[in-house]
């Protein structure tokens, strides 16, 4: 069609437009017909777009039937000029509305395939809810934030001399016997404990006072048994101050474990040894279970073996960077595993790593 136009202006260089405009007027209706026609045959919204650059891009009939405009007489380029913007104008008009019909349809179809039958069950989405041994920790956490201390958290990977050296005990010292460790060269370890994070806080504030925190975290022994795992989490207590005395310790202990498993519960320490503490006491919670008559539980004492703790080693403090004739304070370790047994009732700790739904749904 386009070549028959330009076919069309070559011969009015030697002719008058009078002679032929009812010809040109033809074509130009013919090429809008051809058009509107293209367009109501177009199926998608790409073939519509494909048409459209046809006609009315700067390469397509439109722009190029406006060069001839130049080779007409002025008499009648208002005539072919209006033509011409006719066709532009039902051009759009049709292609609009083509447009929408397309685009109307493509939606109804997608919303037709995607319809949902609403009278079909539905399905019911299970809604998770924490490890017990999560609930244990942040339990352990609030406890500790509501009466001033802060929560840090230290090196899973820890250097040999933050493990061991900087709380007491030294490379040949028989300490080390009491934890079997995971060496991964002679200088690195996966830390036995969460102590290490003391010495380094330590450093850390040295010469500020009070010291006051917990550090909770995994740490790694060489065990693995009904009630000992290879992986398992400890709270670490420090605080150093001045005028720190065993009755604070005492005091703390007794809100912390009165608080976990009820205001019934009482305590006891007993003397033992830590390397990092002085003088050291093992702490004792009543047994809930029988209320101290004894049972199987309890080995029939009454009483439930649940922490290690003490004042901290002058020495200890003396490597930090304090004066130990100046400042005093205490530590514990609690491991959380064996808050959860006793609170859930649990008898193999194995089955805290297990993720058997049978158990995990109990709580």
């Amino acid at each position: 069609m386009l070549q028959k136009i330009k076919s069309f202006f070559e011969v009015l260089e030697a002719d008058s437009l009078e002679s032929k405009s009812d010809v040109l007027i033809n074509i130009l209706l013919l090429a809008e017909n051809e058009g509107l026609s293209e367009i109501d045959n177009g199926k998608t919204v790409d073939e519509l777009k494909i048409i459209q650059t046809k006609y009315c891009s700067k390469k397509g009939l439109l722009p190029d039937l406006m060069k001839y405009m130049g080779k007409v007489s002025n008499k009648d380029k208002p005539v072919l000029g209006k033509i011409i913007h006719d066709f532009k104008i039902t051009l759009e008009n049709k292609f609009n509305e083509r447009l929408t019909a397309l685009k109307n349809a493509e939606r109804q179809a997608k919303l037709e395939a995607e319809k949902i039958d609403v009278t079909l069950p539905g399905c019911n989405s299970q809604i998770g809810h924490k490890h017990p041994l999560t609930l244990v920790e942040e339990q352990v956490k609030e406890i500790f934030t509501n009466i001033g201390f802060t929560v840090v958290e230290g090196f899973e990977i820890e250097e040999d001399y933050y493990n061991f050296e900087r709380l007491n005990i030294p490379k040949d010292h028989p300490a080390r016997e009491m934890q079997d460790t995971f060496y991964l060269n002679e200088d690195v370890v996966l830390r036995t404990h969460t102590s290490p994070v003391q010495a380094r806080i330590m450093d850390m504030m040295c010469p500020q006072l009070p010291v006051k925190i917990i550090a909770p975290g995994k740490v790694f022994r060489r065990d693995d048994d009904s009630t000992h795992s290879p992986m398992f989490h400890q709270i670490e207590g420090l605080m150093v101050d001045k005028n720190i005395t065993f009755a604070d310790l005492k005091g703390i202990l007794l809100h912390l474990l009165k608080s976990i498993f009820g205001e019934e519960r009482k305590i006891r320490l007993r003397p033992s040894y830590f390397p990092f503490t002085e003088p050291s006491a093992e702490v004792d919670v009543s047994c809930g279970n029988c209320n101290q008559e004894g049972c199987r539980v309890c080995g029939y004492t009454g009483w439930i073996e649940i922490l290690g703790s003490g004042m901290v080693h002058p020495s200890v403090l003396e490597m930090a960077g304090y004066d130990p004739n100046e400042v005093t304070g205490f530590a514990f370790g609690i491991g959380i595993e064996r808050i959860a047994m006793l609170k859930y009732g649990i008898d193999d700790m194995r089955l805290l790593f297990d993720n058997d739904l049978r158990f995990l749904e109990q709580f």
